[in-house]
């Protein structure tokens, strides 16, 4: 067993830089050091718009860009041994399985070892009703919401069953994000679930980790103030574990973006409410003693790290349907831009009230006041600033019903010939709104699956057979 494990990661939401993972994998296979690699693509209202992808089409409801992530990776991973982990399944881990076996097969790995992770679905198995909110989120009345979703954040309990059962990719729903880097670094060092200290160590692996780019230059960006080379091509971290609980966060040698202690702090305080408690499924985080020292370049050391016992109870975050939203944008350019931009927003207003359309409604002259001002739009009035050359006028529209929605973000379109002179490049569309609110379960009502096939078994078949436990 290597004294030194590396844990890279290619992406750190749905959406991210497909070509990510390419320099990551490169780099782990050209270290020569045990390895694996995760995926973090889900945030919470993630899995509800999966899950109404689901049911539109029950082969769907997974990363749509996951081909298309693994695709360039996977053959070296298998041949390198380098596990792939993911929590790309989103709402339907078991198709995502098949397509990744179709993947394996395509490229010419029938034997491929796919393990898919479920059982973090409750949706249909657990009332809401007769569990403790979490948080904050006791004041949003949900009595009249629609259930879309509930997925509890499983640890990696079940992902390292998987590991154990010789995957080679690791296809799994809603984890907790740690979850995806501890399930490696217990699989390869044996670390016990009750080993805190270095639970902990890999849970602040993960959270530096999960956010992709984050630790290495992307957010923390800022041209002039915090400046990063090649941004174009950033990189994408990889961390050094070590048995003896080091800890290093780096990125590929041939990418750009930076690793330093600014970035590394930042991405340590990344949504952490209480820096002595970051609670996860396996391991409460205290990063409260914690340092950090530059150690090379593009290498930081992360020192101080404290672990205590995982909570009894697990998150719930529940997805209800909400309301609709409606947008409608045009622009305006050139010579008086500000004024008919102006005139073209009370227009808009004046129709909502005219038509009496059951929404609410707000207009934001872009380019001039839109990300820090109210509903009633007191900046952009206000505004005696420098004149703009363009202004995009933007039209919200919210409400509980979708035609009438739809009607009022329409009137944006309208205005390409009842408008001021010069206006074009209208847009519309109509989206629903999530509602989310997060609740506590005992962990032992969350039983998980394990099923581990060859892509040959597992592409086109449905997922039958479990190994089980608790998480």
């Amino acid at each position: 067993m290597s004294n030194t494990f590396l844990v890279g990661n290619g992406g750190g939401f749905s959406g991210d830089r497909v070509d990510a993972p390419i320099p990551v994998v490169r780099s782990l296979i050209a270290r020569g050091l045990p390895a694996a690699m995760f995926f973090e693509t889900l945030g919470e209202r993630t899995v509800a718009l999966a899950q109404l992808e689901r049911r539109r089409d029950p082969e769907l409801g997974y990363e749509p860009m996951l081909e298309r992530l693994l695709e360039p990776i996977l053959a070296d991973c298998v041949a390198h041994r380098i596990p792939i982990l993911g929590n790309f399944g989103a709402a339907n881990p078991a198709a995502a399985g098949r397509l990744v076996a179709r993947l394996a097969l395509r490229l010419g790995l029938p034997d491929c070892r796919i393990a898919v992770v479920t059982g973090d679905d409750v949706t249909a198995s657990i009332a809401l009703d007769q569990l403790p909110v979490h948080e904050a989120d006791d004041s949003l009345d949900m009595k009249s919401a629609r259930l879309v979703s509930a997925n509890a954040y499983i640890g990696a309990g079940p992902l390292v069953e998987a590991l154990r059962q010789g995957a080679d990719v690791v296809v799994a729903g809603r984890t907790s994000d740690p979850a995806l880097a501890i399930a490696p670094l217990v699989h390869h060092f044996g670390w016990s679930f009750e080993d805190w200290e270095k639970l902990a160590l890999g849970a602040a692996c993960g959270h530096l980790l999960e956010c992709g780019s984050q630790v290495t230059g992307g957010v923390f960006w800022d041209p002039g103030c915090k400046d990063i080379p090649d941004p174009w091509n950033i990189g994408f971290p990889i961390a050094e574990v070590t048995a003896e609980g080091g800890l290093v966060i780096t990125k590929p040698e041939d990418t750009g973006g930076i690793v330093d202690l600014r970035t590394v702090k930042e991405q340590l305080l990344y949504e952490l409410h209480d820096p002595s408690r970051y609670i996860t499924p396996d391991v409460v985080l205290d990063i409260s003693g914690c340092s950090v020292e530059q150690v090379g370049k593009d290498r930081v050391a992360v020192h101080g790290l404290a672990g205590h016992p995982a909570p009894d109870t697990l998150k719930v975050t529940a997805c209800f349907e909400g309301t609709w939203l409606g947008e409608g944008e045009v622009s305006v350019a050139g010579p008086n831009a500000l004024a008919r931009a102006r005139a073209t927003a009370d227009v808009l207003l004046r129709r909502m009230e005219m038509r009496g359309l059951p929404v609410r409604v707000r207009v934001d002259l872009i380019g001039v006041a839109s990300v820090h001002d109210s509903d009633d739009g007191a900046l952009w009035r206000a505004y005696r600033g420098p004149e703009p050359p363009e202004v995009r006028i933007r039209l919200a529209a919210e409400g509980n019903d979708r035609d009438a929605v739809d009607q009022a973000s329409r009137e944006v379109l309208a205005l390409l010939c009842c408008g001021t002179a010069g206006t074009g490049g209208a847009r519309w569309r109509v989206t629903p709104r999530i509602l989310t609110r997060s609740y506590l379960v005992l962990r032992e009502r969350v039983p998980t699956r394990v099923v581990t096939r060859a892509a040959r078994e597992m592409a086109g078949q449905e997922v039958a057979g479990a190994t089980s436990r608790a998480v």
